[in-house]
């Protein structure tokens, strides 16, 4: 489904549904250290309930399943949820393919809300009161964001250079560490628990860092078939001059808690 946002990429329309075979292959890639810090909180494990919106391919329910909570996840994509559920095969997993904004589980569902790398894609004004409303007493939000950083990683920024060249408006580019965005709206109904910003080393092959590239908003959600292929061909002979074929690149992680008045 195609999303445009005058916020996002200077109105360009992106469609995640377009790039779900690379993005379920290159993108599950958070680090061990990134769910620890959701463990640490207390959140997402055993006797409670989640709902995870904008679950793409269902990364974050699949990578937590193990710690016992029951899961619940939601995308506008029907592409991403194919692939969750192809992905999550012996896992207890309950997916629907819905907009955030068209949520309609019942009062007092869940124990915490998940949102992973999808927090600023959201009509919060619609969103919130769904969320304050389906959380149960205390319940929590939970926004979850990893970025490279391109101005201190030398690939990193090689390879968003080259996103820019293909879509100049791409408005993903630039990322320093800072604390995620938490929209107006919600200090009526929340307060910020909890926050924290983090450095990450993620491994990467040349295939692998290709692949997560070109499952970003700004190439595979974006581009046509002929622009994806030209920069591709540019990117792996980018790689191939500076990156040796197993590599780090640096990412931060951000996590905000969102307590339930």
């Amino acid at each position: 489904m195609k999303i445009t946002n005058k916020d996002i990429d200077g109105g360009k329309p992106f469609d995640w549904g377009r790039t779900s075979s690379d993005y379920a292959k290159f993108r599950d890639i958070y680090p061990k250290e990134f769910y620890q810090k959701i463990i640490e909180q207390k959140l997402c494990v055993s006797g409670q309930s989640v709902l995870d919106i904008g679950t793409g391919t269902g990364v974050l329910p699949r990578n937590m399943y193990q710690y016992g909570a029951k899961w619940t996840a939601t995308d506008i994509s029907e592409n991403q949820i194919k692939q969750a559920k192809a992905l999550s095969k012996g896992m207890d997993i309950d997916y629907y393919t819905v907009a955030t904004e068209n949520l309609s589980f019942p009062d007092n569902s869940f124990d915490v809300i998940t949102a992973c790398q999808c927090f600023w894609y959201f009509d919060h004004k619609t969103v919130m009161p769904k969320l304050y409303r389906m959380l149960k007493r205390g319940g929590r939000i939970l926004v979850l964001y990893m970025a490279w950083l391109p101005f201190e990683d030398k690939i990193a920024g090689a390879s968003e250079n080259l996103v820019l060249k293909y879509n100049p408006n791409w408005s993903g580019a630039g990322e320093t560490i800072r604390p995620i965005d938490i929209p107006d709206c919600y200090k009526e109904n929340f307060e910020l628990a909890y926050h924290e910003e983090f450095t990450l080393r993620v491994p990467f092959t040349r295939e692998s860092w290709n692949g997560r590239m070109k499952a970003c908003r700004g190439i595979g959600a974006s581009l046509t078939k002929k622009e994806i292929m030209e920069w591709e061909q540019e990117h792996r002979a980018l790689l191939e001059r500076i990156a040796l074929k197993e590599f780090d690149i640096l990412h931060y992680g951000a996590i905000a808690e969102l307590k339930k008045h």
